[in-house]
């Protein structure tokens, strides 16, 4: 795994690049990173679970999509190119805002993050890649809710440590 990440300082100006896993070991660096949560008409979030093959939370669920932005790359620029590779489609977003989060994983690894958070609106399935997307399904927010009281350990760590913060941004953004 060669890719860089984006190192950040406190206020996301760029500090630095590192190798993708390397920024996650060893309590991880700060970098950037951006989350996506695409609704339906209904205020439905689709909702993402893992491929079982990914390096980290692999079969947990999560938002639409999460990634990293390459090098030179802006936030919106890589959350559309990542909804496109992972969920098949593409549509209008709005960032909606962005703070810093820290999770532990497992296995060694933390995410800490400057995370981007954009909300988007489509009403179509997606065409998830094999690769990416174990499974999808639309859910309202009560109803990750109360999922998550009842079996926290279906969703990845660091979902969890973002999700209410995310929700909050998005529901000030109307």
């Amino acid at each position: 795994m060669d890719q860089k990440v984006i190192l950040v300082d406190e206020n996301d100006r760029e500090i630095g690049l590192e190798e993708k896993l390397k920024a996650h070991q060893d309590g991880g660096r700060l970098h950037r990173a951006v989350s996506v949560f695409v609704f339906n008409k209904k205020g439905e979030v689709m909702m993402q679970k893992r491929a079982l093959g990914k390096y980290h939370e692999g079969g947990k669920w999560s938002s639409t999509c999460c990634s990293h932005p390459m090098p030179g790359e802006m936030p919106i620029d890589a959350a559309h190119r990542r909804l496109r590779e992972e969920m098949g489609f593409d549509c209008e977003l709005k960032e909606v805002g962005s703070f810093i989060y820290k999770a532990v994983l497992g296995k060694g690894l933390v995410e800490w993050e400057y995370d981007h958070f954009f909300k988007g609106v489509h009403e179509s399935d997606p065409r998830p890649s094999k690769e990416e997307v174990e499974d999808w399904r639309w859910e309202s927010v009560e109803g990750i809710r109360e999922r998550i009281k009842k079996n926290p350990k279906e969703y990845a760590g660091f979902f969890l440590a973002f999700f209410e913060r995310a929700v909050e941004a998005m529901e000030s953004h109307r």
